[in-house]
């Protein structure tokens, strides 16, 4: 192979092209856990107003089957090989895997997220030795699994791969352990995730709110939090708040 193939070829995730997943299994059908009334954003060709009784689903991409293509089904064995050594297995703590848009994501049942972000960490094979982020988000009509931690996590020895990782929990229940012990730079963005949504990580070592007052009611990134908004006046007219205008369910 000549100096100039040899530069040419991809090594970090931006570089996974959509021929390298041209030969991997089509996802299953996607998943829909909730409508979406009464907002802007139509691409139906319907009314655009936000009056009109939008109706439109929310969809979760479907799970895909192996083979994943790029370099997801060596990171899937890899995980599976290390949680087996270590006392695990995948099929308990990956509820379902998900490639959309070039990335990949494990969904992973939240007893078992501190397992398996030590095998991300200390795998030599996986070596995932930064987690960039851990984000909220809200489906309240996703029954059982209403909140989701987000986590991306980054290898620097393995050529800067990229995996994504999403934890789910009741709002009846919203505990999801802290992997801060594994992962010391997730101190801040768990306290972020739980002063936003209010996911309790259990075990972290200082889970105090970071942007809201001490005091502060409730969590403002849910989706059941009600929307601010300050009365306006002008030239008689009243302006009301955000959430007295229009229904954003």
């Amino acid at each position: 192979m000549s100096d100039q193939d040899k530069s040419a070829e991809p090594t970090t995730t931006d570089a996974v092209t959509p021929g390298e997943l041209a030969e991997v299994q089509a996802p299953s059908e996607p998943v829909k856990i909730a409508d979406r009334k009464g907002m802007f954003g139509s691409s139906l060709g319907n009314d655009t107003s936000g009056y009109g009784g939008l109706d439109r689903p929310v969809l979760f991409p479907g799970a895909a089957t192996k083979p994943y293509g790029s370099y997801f089904d060596d990171l899937a064995n890899n995980l599976q090989v290390s949680l087996r050594q270590r006392g695990g297995d995948i099929e308990s703590a990956v509820e379902r895997v998900v490639v959309d848009r070039g990335e990949l994501t494990l969904f992973v049942a939240r007893e078992h997220l501190p397992l398996v972000a030590q095998v991300l960490r200390d795998e030599p094979a996986l070596r995932f030795e930064q987690c960039l982020s851990v984000s909220g988000v809200h489906y309240p009509q996703e029954t059982g699994r209403e909140l989701h931690a987000v986590y991306h996590f980054f290898s620097i020895t393995n050529g800067s791969k990229r995996v994504r990782v999403e934890v789910t929990a009741p709002d009846d229940d919203p505990h999801i352990p802290s992997i801060v012990e594994t992962y010391p730079g997730a101190d801040w963005h768990e306290r972020e995730t739980w002063d936003m949504f209010g996911i309790i990580f259990d075990g972290h070592p200082a889970l105090t709110r970071i942007l809201m007052p001490d005091d502060w009611p409730g969590h403002p990134q849910r989706k059941d939090y009600p929307l601010g908004g300050i009365p306006v006046e002008y030239k008689g007219a009243t302006v009301p708040p955000p959430s007295d205008r229009r229904s954003y369910k």
